[in-house]
């Protein structure tokens, strides 16, 4: 791998993390609110605040799991191998139609 192509990966993943962590304080922030806000209203006798936080919290920890490599299903190496099949195949597909009317 050329150093311009480490450097456009790192830089993404520098974005990535950047888009994470201000996910995450947006979550934060959001869900404090939403505490005071709940707490206001009904002194917490029903939280309704926290399906919000669940779900949203939810969500981050698989954006979370994503970034930080535990992808288990769609990894970027999963995508490679994927290229690479299909480059593979269509290669053989040509060769094998070039060589069909010899």
């Amino acid at each position: 791998m050329e150093i311009d192509e480490k450097y456009i990966k790192a830089k993404e993943r520098v974005k990535e993390l950047k888009k994470f962590y201000t996910s995450l304080a947006i979550f934060i922030v959001v869900n404090l609110f939403l505490l005071v806000c709940n707490y206001m209203i009904n002194g917490l006798t029903y939280p309704w605040f926290l399906w919000i936080t669940v779900w949203w919290g939810f969500v981050i920890v698989v954006q979370a799991l994503k970034l930080f490599g535990f992808n288990l299903i769609f990894s970027k190496d999963w995508e490679e191998r994927k290229i690479k099949e299909f480059m593979e195949r269509e290669e053989t597909y040509k060769k094998e139609s070039e060589h069909k009317w010899e």
